[in-house]
């Protein structure tokens, strides 16, 4: 599968999908659409070819960089369900939850995140029910931290304190930092996000550029980009974090409140009446050519606040 950002021609009467998200509007168009099936699953480890009757095997991987295809589609739902349920109100937190030592165990991690949403929603008992969306981030070194989107639904606003001694570095007024009980405990705010779903992904799959790892990255033909992180100018390498996923893992967890958005088949031009003559903040262009099928499917993105 090739990929590229070029923009592709859509005629007025072709039927894209649309996908609502507050104001973030994503169309999709596909050239071709192959409605026919070639497999059948038996089990984990094999499939008939429906066309020769052959039974194969399916080629396992060994991480998920192996399987783009399959990443992309858990980032794409991911972003979705952000995007649909945050959009920088008073009521939303980032919250990246660490481990003080090189933890390693996603059973543990799973566990301790379970622990400290049931402490969480216990002290907001009587003022606001909180869903959530927490996502876990590989390290480097193989250790695992989450991060974790909270609404409170009930509030307005919220403002958890996370204060600690400069010097001894002891909390002296950091609640969450209590409740996690394992680590640093970072919040952020919202407000000044405009595509949660965006930012977030950057976080998990893009890794920064050190000193220590520009030897390993070099000449790989990964794309590095620049941004501004805490006031800081930093450089990252695209999907540098990707091959740290490991297979069959789930990348992220949400609370029953997070709800999918509803995805709409319509001419073209009715999206030209919502976007006018704005263009998109985004394009994105995937060229699938296998045996069976060959498809261009192609992304357009509008921020609407931006509009």
């Amino acid at each position: 599968m090739e990929e590229g950002k070029h923009s592709v021609f859509i005629a007025d009467d072709d039927l894209v999908t649309v996908t609502k998200m507050h104001h973030i509007l994503e169309v999709q168009h596909m050239r071709k659409m192959n409605r026919q099936a070639y497999i059948k699953k038996l089990d984990k480890d094999r499939y008939v070819d429906l066309q020769t009757g052959e039974i194969k095997e399916f080629k396992h991987i060994e991480n998920r960089s192996q399987s783009y295809n399959s990443l992309r589609q858990t980032f794409k739902k991911l972003r979705y369900l952000i995007n649909n349920n945050f959009n920088g109100k008073g009521n939303e937190l980032h919250v990246i939850l660490t481990y003080a030592e090189n933890m390693t165990d996603t059973k543990r991690l799973y566990n301790d995140f379970d622990k400290f949403m049931k402490r969480l929603r216990y002290k907001y008992r009587n003022e606001s029910s909180i869903d959530y969306i927490s996502v876990v981030e590989p390290q480097e070194r193989g250790a695992w931290h989450s991060h974790l989107l909270l609404r409170f639904n009930d509030l307005s606003r919220v403002f958890i304190p996370n204060k600690f001694d400069k010097v001894t570095k002891k909390p002296i007024d950091a609640p969450l930092y209590e409740m996690w009980g394992n680590g640093w405990v970072t919040i952020k705010s919202l407000k000044d996000v405009d595509n949660i779903g965006a930012y977030l992904s950057a976080y998990l799959t893009d890794l920064e550029l050190t000193e220590d790892n520009i030897l390993s990255f070099a000449n790989t033909g990964y794309e590095v980009v620049t941004r501004e992180v805490d006031g800081q100018t930093k450089k990252f390498i695209k999907g540098g974090r990707l091959h740290l996923y490991p297979p069959n893992m789930n990348l992220f967890r949400k609370s029953r409140g997070i709800v999918y958005p509803e995805r709409k088949k319509m001419k073209h031009k009715e999206v030209k009446k919502i976007v006018g003559s704005a263009k998109p903040t985004f394009e994105k262009t995937y060229h699938i050519e296998t045996e069976e099928i060959e498809n261009t499917v192609h992304f357009q993105q509008y921020n609407l606040k931006r509009l």
